[in-house]
């Protein structure tokens, strides 16, 4: 019998099987696209440049870019890199309450739900939850410039880090 997304001690391998999932759905609907972010592409760029510090992001957290599937989700680190949340689960919900302020999706309420679930069983007594932390990134996309749907960060990657953030208007007040 499988167990609940949360109901493991260790989400990771359920978190392959939700991305297992969004690529099939990918597929089907027809967003599948060729691989989009070439990480060593990426670290040579120069420092400070919004490629490089996308490598760096993965570099820092131990983690490779994803290569398969929709758009969206090939360029999700990129949404990370934009606004600064972190790569841990409350930085994840933050990511989602941003891109549903830029744009509804259905998917991504479902995945914040889900990883509001998440956080729930594994905060420990160090780890503080803030819904006013996710108001806020809800609010930043709603006055963000930016439709996750349609950017083109491989356009931008070898601007300032800084001046992509101002053209989207994702830099936190």
């Amino acid at each position: 019998m499988m167990q609940p997304f949360a109901a493991s001690p260790n989400p990771t391998p359920r978190l392959q099987q939700v991305l297992d999932l969004i690529d099939r759905v990918a597929v089907a609907q027809g967003r599948d696209v060729p691989q989009i972010v070439e990480i060593e592409r990426l670290r040579f760029l120069p420092t400070g440049t919004f490629g490089r510090t996308w490598a760096n992001f993965l570099n820092e957290h131990n983690l490779q870019p994803f290569t398969t599937g929709s758009r969206r989700k090939q360029l999700h680190d990129g949404i990370h890199i934009l606004t600064g949340y972190g790569a841990d689960f409350i930085g994840e919900a933050e990511v989602q309450a941003f891109l549903l302020g830029t744009k509804f999706s259905t998917s991504n309420l479902m995945l914040g739900l889900g990883l509001l679930r998440v956080i729930h069983k594994n905060l420990n007594s160090q780890q503080q939850f803030s819904w006013d932390r996710l108001w806020q990134a809800y609010q930043r996309g709603c006055n963000s410039h930016l439709d996750p749907d349609t950017w083109q960060p491989e356009l931008l990657w070898h601007l300032p880090l800084t001046d992509v953030q101002s053209l989207f208007s994702t830099v936190k007040n």
